[in-house]
C-alpha cells in the first residue's frame, strides 16, 4: 500500500499480498511502514540550559549525546536495510524446518 509492501485484493477471496518478491522487502522496509521515518532519538536541546548554554546553539549537530544516539540510529537502519524478510524467512526454516510449508505460504501465499 503506501509504503509499497502489501498489496490489497478486496472481494470474497480478496486479502493482502506482497507487492515485491521477498528478497526485495528490507526489514528496515517493514519498520518504516508501521513506525514512520522520524528519528527515534529527539534531541530535546536540554544542553542549551545548562551554563554557558545558548539558546541559539544547534544541539542537535554539537550535543555529544545527540551525536552518539545519530551514529546508534545509522547504525541500527544499515543493519535492517542488509536484511530482507526472505532472509528471516530462510533462518526460520534451517532452524525449524517443521515451519517450511507456513513460512513459505505467509511470504509468498499458496502455491499452484
Amino acid at each position: 500500500m503506501r509504503a509499497g509492501i502489501l498489496t490489497s485484493v478486496s472481494g470474497p477471496r480478496g486479502g493482502f499480498s506482497l507487492a515485491r518478491r521477498p528478497d526485495r522487502i528490507s526489514v528496515l522496509d517493514v519498520v518504516l511502514a508501521i513506525e514512520g521515518n522520524d528519528p527515534a532519538f529527539r534531541c530535546e536541546g536540554i544542553a542549551k540550559d545548562a551554563p554557558g548554554g545558548s539558546m541559539d546553539a544547534d544541539y542537535a549537530r554539537t550535543c555529544l549525546i545527540s551525536q552518539t544516539m545519530r551514529h546508534a540510529e545509522v547504525t541500527w537502519r544499515t543493519e535492517l536495510s542488509r536484511q530482507s524478510i526472505a532472509g528471516i524467512a530462510q533462518s526460520i526454516e534451517r532452524r525449524f524446518p517443521e515451519a517450511r510449508e507456513s513460512t513459505v505460504l505467509q511470504l509468498v501465499g499458496p502455491r499452484n
